[in-house]
């Protein structure tokens, strides 16, 4: 019993690292040759949106909005993974079943 109440703890305090670690993390989705661009932290949160001057047109607005989220989904995604990434090595490492 106390061996899994120690292992418990011991994953909390990693799981509290990790979501350090993640904040401190940034990724960036990109569409168009790196012409649109949108930056996340590891709690995916924007930092930032790059469009590219020559993608300012009023024409091409619906594109363009396409295309943003395009970059922003790809920068999500890079996050979800690094997280799924990290937390199982966290929680592989403990040895708890069903974990």
């Amino acid at each position: 019993m106390f061996d899994k109440a120690k292992k418990m703890w011991e994953l909390q305090g990693k799981a509290k690292k990790l979501q350090k670690e993640l904040r401190e993390m940034e990724f960036v989705g990109e569409e168009l040759g790196g012409k649109v661009k949108v930056t996340l932290n590891g709690e995916q949160k924007v930092i930032s949106i790059e469009i590219d001057d020559s993608l300012i047109n009023l024409e091409q607005k619906e594109s363009l909005v396409k295309f943003l989220s395009q970059a922003f989904t790809s920068a999500v995604k890079k996050s979800q993974q690094t997280a799924a990434n990290k937390t199982k090595d966290i929680v592989g490492g403990l040895g708890i079943p069903g974990l």
